[in-house]
């Protein structure tokens, strides 16, 4: 597997827009992404996170094609800087049972 981790700089009082957007307009179109495993986003209460998991490398890379057109066409102003995109092979992993 492989993962992206995006973290995104954002307007004071912008997170919950943000969030609804996200939410409505990239989850559906990253989910249809070719290899998607899983994406979740962290409100790490000065920025947002996305972490986007993929079966492999060219679905991950990608994703960060359609996010970064995605970001720009819908969240223009509420995005203060360009995000900081650390990617690389999932190296250890663990889930709880279900």
């Amino acid at each position: 597997m492989y993962a992206v981790l995006r973290r995104y700089n954002v307007n004071r009082g912008a997170v919950d827009q943000i969030l609804q957007r996200v939410n409505d307009g990239f989850v559906p179109q990253i989910s249809k992404a070719r290899g998607f495993v899983a994406y979740y986003v962290v409100n790490s209460g000065d920025g947002l996170v996305s972490v986007s998991v993929f079966e492999d490398k060219q679905g991950a890379d990608d994703s960060n094609r359609v996010a970064s057109e995605w970001v720009r066409q819908n969240l223009h102003g509420l995005i203060t800087t360009a995000p900081v995109i650390i990617s690389g092979d999932v190296a250890a992993q663990h889930m709880a049972a279900v």
